[in-house]
């Protein structure tokens, strides 16, 4: 059963299994049938005028796709990246009904991790500071606690969609000032 506080929403999180890696010292997840694939650090194209978090785009097997540092996104202190980065590759239902791929730089994959409803609580409420739309829960395993993350709020909130497809990005939907 999950537990939840007086002052906080049931947990949006549902029973099954994660994908954990970690950002610095903290550990979040992922849902795993979001996760396509895990793949080594590669050259990243810059993206000009891209918010900071964006690193560029990548060519993964002739798809183009964004990347984005989590690091960047969630406001946390820059490191460099070690032996064990990698990019997490996403596969999330865009506005239009089809499905896009977005990369995710990460500091370490760390396991696949089985949770049930009895792991699972709510995102604390912090009073408004810091936010937790990104946050599905929290999963509590082994005397640890996992941050686990909506992946359509983290990807395809702030514009980041309109990088992969968006009408307004189209040539004929395009001006340009002289």
């Amino acid at each position: 059963m999950t537990k939840s506080s007086p002052n906080s929403n049931p947990s949006l999180a549902k029973a099954g299994r994660y994908l954990a890696f970690s950002l610095g010292a903290e550990t979040y997840g992922l849902p795993v049938l979001n996760v396509r694939e895990i793949i080594r650090l590669c050259p990243i194209t810059p993206v000009p005028r891209a918010p900071e978090y964006i690193k560029g785009v990548i060519n993964l097997r002739g798809t183009v796709i964004p990347v984005l540092d989590l690091r960047a996104k969630f406001q946390m202190p820059t490191a460099v990246y070690g032996e064990r980065a990698c990019i997490i590759v996403v596969q999330l239902r865009n506005p239009t009904g089809g499905s896009t791929l977005i990369g995710a730089i990460v500091d370490t994959v760390e396991e696949v991790i089985q949770l049930n409803a009895d792991h699972l609580e709510p995102a604390p409420d912090f009073g408004g500071s810091p936010e937790t739309q990104f946050i599905l829960g929290l999963g509590t395993l082994n005397g640890g606690v996992k941050t686990l993350l909506d992946p359509e709020r983290v990807f395809l909130t702030e514009g980041l969609l309109t990088l992969v497809s968006s009408p307004a990005s189209t040539p004929q939907n395009r001006t340009q000032t002289v």
